[in-house]
């Protein structure tokens, strides 16, 4: 019963992050102007790297044995949502 109720909330913890970043990148926008949800898609795949990249630095600062790659990639991921972003606003 514990392994059950352990899993259901480690799904609920997920489902929780994709609402919470489906809901900061803007979805109901096109809704209320009438346009393509493209872009809204791209701000939820680069928000999701950015997360993938948080994950990965925190796991170097928890593992022993591969922290330097944890690391740079950590870092080469949240550089690249970062670059998306300016990308994507036209700012590059």
């Amino acid at each position: 019963m514990n392994d059950i109720s352990s899993k259901t909330l480690s799904g609920f913890k997920y489902v929780y992050l994709i609402i919470f970043f489906t809901l900061l990148s803007g979805v109901f926008y096109p809704i209320t102007v009438n346009t393509n949800y493209d872009r809204v898609f791209l701000g939820i795949f680069i928000l999701f790297l950015s997360l993938a990249g948080s994950i990965l630095l925190y796991k170097a600062t928890t593992s022993e044995t591969k922290r330097g790659i944890f690391f740079g990639s950590g870092f080469v991921l949240i550089g690249f949502s970062l670059y998306s972003i300016f990308w994507m606003t036209g700012q590059v």
